[in-house]
C-alpha cells in the first residue's frame, strides 16, 4: 500500500512536471510572440520617426538656403537704399548750390541793373542809347 501511494504520489508528480513544462513552454512561446510583436511594432515606429527626422533634416536645410539668400538680398538692398539716399543728399547739396548761384547772380544783375539805372541818371547820352552798347 505505501509503495502503491509512493507510485501514485511519483504519477501525479511526473504528470504535474510535465504540465508546468507545457505551460512553461506556452508561455515562454507567448512572451516571445509578444516581445516579437512589439518589437516589430518599435521598429516600425523607429523608422517612422527616422524618417520624419531625415525630411526634417531637408527641410531645415532648404530653410538655411533660403534664409541665407534673402539675407544676401536684404542685404543688396540696403546698400542700394543707402547709395539712393546719399544721392538724394548729392542732389540736395547741387540744389542748395544751384539755388544759392541764382540767388548771387540776381543780386548781381540787381546791383547792375542798379548801377545801370544810375549811371543813366547821372550821365544821360543822346537818343537814350548808353555809351557803352
Amino acid at each position: 500500500m505505501l509503495s502503491s501511494m509512493v507510485k501514485d504520489h511519483q504519477a501525479k508528480q511526473g504528470l504535474l512536471k510535465q504540465v508546468s513544462d507545457e505551460n512553461r513552454r506556452a508561455a515562454l512561446a507567448a512572451s516571445d510572440t509578444a516581445c516579437n510583436v512589439m518589437g516589430d511594432a518599435l521598429a516600425e515606429r523607429a523608422d517612422e520617426v527616422f524618417a520624419a527626422q531625415r525630411k526634417l533634416e531637408k527641410e531645415v536645410k532648404g530653410l538655411q538656403t533660403n534664409t541665407a539668400h534673402f539675407a544676401k538680398q536684404s542685404g543688396q538692398w540696403l546698400d542700394m537704399v543707402r547709395k539712393f539716399n546719399t544721392s538724394l543728399k548729392e542732389l540736395g547739396d547741387f540744389q542748395n548750390w544751384a539755388k544759392t548761384v541764382e540767388w548771387d547772380m540776381r543780386n548781381i544783375q540787381s546791383a547792375l541793373d542798379y548801377v545801370e539805372k544810375t549811371s543813366e541818371a547821372k550821365f544821360p547820352t543822346a537818343g537814350g542809347v548808353s555809351a557803352a552798347r
